[in-house]
């Protein structure tokens, strides 16, 4: 299944003119570079030059430039500034960069060209920029298949680093940047689409025409049976859809085996709401809006695999759980009070049915500790749009990132923040602490676990990390944490914020920062 529908391409000094552009894109840190970096593009600077003679704003904004018998006739200018302040990361680079290519995108530009000249104050410019770029070129898939005169936003991308005279342009960069794009549009097409076009059924096509080579192997269970069986509070949130075929749940199971030897299993589960209502809970007061996103989790899952199998890695083995339920309102409405055995044996006493997320999780999750104690060096992980909490205590761009003992020890959670930084693909650390699991604890002699209390995340204190610790115990992973004679490694990513605005696309978080911190790029 072809992602990406044009050329993006690593230009060099020998090619610089071989593919017809009609615009160039700089982008740059400052204007200490060598205006002669290469001869057929030494007219870009003395034009900025001058221009911030009289209109400082050419350093702020992204601004346009025409010229007459050059190489290319036409230039936005994006200056990023510097990122080693202490507050500035290199997402002002993405977003210098995102904004320069709207801007060439809207004068109808179809063949830009990047150019990055000078020295930077950090290494991952180059990714972090041509990323930001094809970020900019993205199109929904419900716009790719409906209506195809706008199905195509650029015929080509052009990315060429000039420095010192020379081009850097690192064929590397460029083939790890095609992969996490095709990930991170696999993550959009899913996560962004409208409930009923990646209604559970829907997903499932999409994802075996994504894997269709075998490079993945794709399985899926939907028959109610087997649900209820293995994964009983899935189940549960299933109940009311489960009457309307498109709209029935599964757990689809993705894998990806290294040819030769394993070194490490990496093991992900996401939630895959693909509408959330509330349920018996309704979100009311016009909140529901948007609601179709609570699928992000899962979406991230699968465009993380796609990246993988674009990528091939040896030594890396990946298992990815994709639980696609929608939370629907009905007769048959799983409700508060509703005690439930999950997968494990905790007996669960259901708070909220809009706290339907982490139901949908924590018995996949179940089966996924249980392989991973077979698995060599496993860490499990779970990605979620979880918790409104997560945005108010952090702010929208932001991923939570939160590890159980075995995974702290290893500094998991610090190792993708660093990462996350360098990538423009921003973490922040929570703690999970034994006041969260006090909140979970059964109340009566009835039941283990309390789900949730009733109100809503964000303005419960503790909102984002109490569910982690509902997760480990629902699942039974409290029982391989430190001190165990199988310790686990497990991290919950809550990414209701760096999942993107609504309206608006989703980013494809944190596809890009987990993909450094495994080893793939």
């Amino acid at each position: 299944m072809g992602l990406l529908d044009f050329e993006f391409l690593g230009v060099t000094n020998e090619n610089l003119k071989d593919k017809n552009w009609d615009s160039v894109i700089l982008v740059c840190e400052n204007l200490n570079w060598d205006a002669a970096f290469n001869s057929d593009l030494a007219y870009l600077k003395p034009a900025v030059v001058d221009a911030l003679k009289i209109d400082k704003e050419v350093a702020s904004a992204p601004s346009t430039f025409y010229f007459k018998d050059k190489l290319i006739n036409f230039m936005v200018f994006a200056q990023a500034g510097p990122v080693n302040l202490e507050y500035e990361d290199s997402r002002k680079f993405a977003d210098a960069t995102v904004a320069a290519v709207k801007r060439a995108l809207s004068a109808g530009c179809k063949r830009p060209l990047i150019v990055c000249p000078g020295s930077f104050s950090f290494d991952s410019y180059a990714m972090v920029i041509s990323l930001a770029a094809l970020e900019a070129c993205y199109v929904p898939i419900e716009i790719r298949e409906d209506v195809p005169a706008r199905a195509k936003k650029v015929d080509a991308l052009g990315f060429y680093i000039g420095k010192y005279g020379e081009s850097l342009i690192d064929k590397a960069v460029v083939s790890n940047v095609e992969a996490l794009e095709c990930g991170r549009i696999v993550a959009r097409d899913i996560g962004g689409s409208d409930p009923e076009r990646m209604a559970a059924k829907n997903v499932e096509e999409y994802v075996k025409k994504v894997f269709n080579d075998g490079s993945v192997t794709v399985e899926v269970e939907s028959d109610i049976k087997v649900l209820e069986k293995k994964y009983p509070l899935m189940a549960a949130v299933n109940r009311a859809a489960s009457h309307i075929p498109r709209h029935q749940g599964r757990v689809i199971t993705l894998e990806y085996i290294p040819k030769g030897e394993i070194k490490s299993t990496f093991m992900l589960v996401g939630k895959g709401v693909t509408y959330d209502t509330g349920g018996a809970d309704v979100k009311a007061g016009g909140v529901m809006a948007g609601m179709h996103r609570d699928k992000c989790g899962s979406a991230a899952v699968a465009g993380f695999l796609k990246t993988v199998s674009v990528l091939k890695p040896q030594g890396i083995k990946v298992v990815g759980k994709m639980s696609m339920v929608r939370n629907s309102i009905g007769a048959d409405s799983y409700v508060a009070d509703e005690i439930i055995t999950s997968a494990a044996g905790v007996r669960v006493r259901v708070g909220n049915t809009d706290a339907e997320g982490r139901m949908a999780m924590a018995d996949p999750l179940h089966h996924t500790s249980v392989q991973a104690l077979k698995e060599v060096e496993p860490h499990l992980m779970t990605i979620a749009t979880l918790t409104g909490h997560a945005i108010r205590a952090v702010g929208p761009a932001y991923t939570l990132v939160l590890d159980n003992g075995p995974a702290r020890k290893k500094r998991f959670a610090q190792l993708i923040q660093e990462n996350g930084e360098k990538l423009a693909d921003p973490f922040e650390i929570s703690t999970i602490r034994r006041e969260d699991y006090k909140f979970i604890e059964g109340p009566s002699e009835y039941e283990d676990i309390l789900q949730c209390n009733n109100l809503p995340s964000s303005g419960t204190p503790r909102g984002h990390q109490f569910p982690a610790a509902f997760l480990i115990k629902t699942s039974g992973l409290d029982k391989h944490g430190l001190g165990s004679e199988k310790p686990l490694c497990y991290s919950h990513f809550d990414i209701a914020g760096s999942s993107g605005p609504f309206p608006g696309i989703p980013t494809g978080s944190p596809i890009v920062a987990l993909a450094k911190t495994v080893g793939l790029i």
